[in-house]
């Protein structure tokens, strides 16, 4: 799978509740328009969409269920309950939050059941350099620098972080992922450059409104 993927582009097909675009038949049609447009792959939030997507693309989806427990930090795929839900859904690879942040269910054990008992691949979702040093010791098999700059430690961090990814790539035996903020096609290129497996783009390509914002506000600028 990850020979399809390395070298390539990820399209995140996400539109969260109160987003115009928010439903699973948008977000399948997205991802139809997504490998039309030369995409590799998909990532993909909640059953739900997953299974729609399922019925209109034949590419690997990058699964995840974000939800918020109250108390806790991480957010991504945090629980074996919803690794089961996208495993079942159709994910070809589940992500997680693997930062250090509180969790209501431990990192070890979630990674060992989702690789054990759903048998599936495990892409840790990181923001820092030892995290993904930790997660690649836990048996991650991919490490994406998904939450670089949304942490606590890592606020304002330049995003992307090519930094991150640079430094991980020097350290990990695993696959870097670049996710995160890659709002360009030349920093896609660069990210590859830099020495990552492949490339995460969402919102750059799949919520018209930031793209329409970006525009319209130059356009006010004198």
């Amino acid at each position: 799978m990850l020979k399809e993927l390395e070298g390539g582009l990820v399209v995140s097909c996400q539109a969260l509740e109160g987003e115009p675009l928010h439903g699973s038949s948008h977000m399948a049609s997205m991802a139809l328009a997504a490998k039309e447009g030369g995409a590799a792959g998909i990532r993909a939030n909640g059953p739900d969409d997953i299974k729609a997507i399922k019925k209109k693309v034949d590419l690997p989806i990058i699964g995840i269920l974000k939800k918020e427990y109250p108390g806790f930090q991480a957010f991504i795929t945090t629980t074996k309950a919803d690794a089961k839900l996208i495993a079942d859904a159709g994910a070809d690879i589940i992500a997680v939050d693997a930062t250090n942040g509180t969790r209501s269910e431990k990192l070890p054990e979630l990674i060992e059941y989702i690789k054990k008992d759903l048998n599936k691949p495990v892409m840790a979702d990181v923001a820092t350099l030892q995290e993904g040093v930790q997660a690649e010791a836990l048996g991650c098999d991919m490490v994406g620098t998904t939450l670089s700059g949304y942490t606590e430690d890592t606020k304002g961090r330049p995003r992307p972080d090519f930094d991150l990814m640079e430094s991980l790539v020097n350290t990990l035996k695993v696959p870097v992922i670049a996710e995160g903020n890659v709002d360009s096609p030349e920093k896609a290129k660069k990210a590859i450059d830099i020495g990552v497996a492949f490339v995460v783009v969402g919102g750059a390509i799949t919520r018209p409104q930031l793209i329409t914002r970006k525009f319209a506000e130059r356009l006010k600028r004198k």
